[in-house]
């Protein structure tokens, strides 16, 4: 899910829906980059943002006018405990509804680190599930 908002209203850090090819919703992405320029002889003033993918990782460059109508994904921002893991999947129990879900997709940062029983936060980006970082006892 996604909500409309305008180029020129985000900044870096925020959170943005960048097309991509195979994807009709598009790829969401964390942006590093951000410049505006002035309105000129031909034309409103543009925005021009760099965007890393939150799954793939992927630089995306981005041009519009800042009155462009762009969206920005929901983030769903959740805890939960690591029940097991096994391969590359990890079961994960979510620690409000007590539902479990199983993640593929872990931050580089965590890679070898999760060990069974620690507590996490994992994002739900549009149906796709991501854990983020470990939760401080």
């Amino acid at each position: 899910m996604s909500k409309p908002t305008e180029l020129g209203s985000l900044k870096v850090g925020s959170y943005i829906l960048l097309p991509v090819s195979d994807q009709p919703t598009g790829e969401p992405c964390r942006i590093t980059e951000y410049d505006t320029s002035k309105p000129g002889k031909h034309g409103s003033a543009k925005a021009r943002i760099v965007a890393v993918g939150i799954y793939d990782g992927q630089k995306r460059p981005h041009v519009g006018p800042v009155s462009m109508q762009i969206h920005v994904p929901l983030i769903d921002k959740r805890t939960g405990q690591i029940i097991s893991i096994v391969g590359s999947k990890i079961q994960v129990m979510d620690s409000e509804t007590f539902e479990t879900i199983d993640v593929d997709m872990i931050n580089e940062e965590l890679e070898g680190t999760l060990d069974q029983g620690k507590d996490i936060e994992y994002w739900n980006v549009m149906g796709r599930t991501k854990i983020m970082r470990i939760k401080s006892s």
